[in-house]
């Protein structure tokens, strides 16, 4: 008897049978089952007043504590947006200013607060991103210039100048930086989606959570 056929079909048995032993070992948590923040940071997670992207009712919220002098917060907006694209009017970000990188990053806050004012926040805080490098660079930072590239996004500068310095703006500026701390917040960006932590960070996790929870709130 040619016993080769037989050899075969239990060793392709046995790495079935491995591969399905390891996989329900290793399996991830279900998404829907990641724990939300404890009831006593809810409110420092999300305030009434933080800049909304997106439809204001959607049954989905992305929470990105953002740094506009962050690399990393410029590389992931792009990636922010296509979720957005890609789930329609279900998911909406909501925006928490951390600002970790000194004078530049509260010089841009103030300036996309007056931008919000003027009703020119998007595409003030598209051009913020997209000229990061010039006026954010860590080896020679220019604040300076941010007020030129708002103006070119279509911001009065003028009207700015002095709806930076206005109390609303100073308050939510000290309200966040508060929260930042109560949150234990220590790295740009970081996100939450309805209240759970992306956890471990990345862009997979993050559109892996954002998916489960758009289809928890469609069933």
């Amino acid at each position: 008897m040619n016993r080769k056929p037989l050899l075969l079909s239990v060793l392709a048995g046995a790495i079935v049978l491995f591969a399905a032993a390891s996989w329900f070992v290793s399996r991830s948590e279900p998404l829907t089952d990641v724990a939300t923040v404890p009831p006593e940071q809810v409110e420092a997670l999300l305030r009434p007043y933080s800049p909304i992207l997106g439809p204001q009712d959607a049954p989905v919220t992305i929470v990105e504590f953002f740094d506009p002098a962050c690399e990393a917060c410029r590389a992931y907006y792009p990636v922010v947006k296509d979720i957005m694209a890609e789930h329609g009017s279900a998911v909406r970000v909501a925006i928490r200013y951390t600002a970790f990188h000194g004078a530049g990053s509260d010089e841009a806050i103030r300036i996309l607060e007056a931008a919000r004012m003027q009703d020119v926040y998007e595409p003030v805080l598209e051009a913020i991103l997209t000229e990061q490098p010039r006026w954010a660079s860590h080896g020679a930072p220019e604040p300076g210039l941010i007020l030129q590239i708002a103006r070119s996004a279509g911001l009065d500068v003028a009207a700015a100048q002095s709806q930076m310095l206005m109390p609303d703006v100073v308050a939510v500026i000290n309200q966040d930086r508060t929260d930042v701390e109560t949150m234990g917040i220590r790295q740009t960006p970081t996100f939450f989606v309805n209240g759970k932590p992306v956890d471990p960070f990345g862009e997979a996790e993050l559109r892996a959570l954002v998916a489960a929870e758009v289809a928890a709130a469609d069933s």
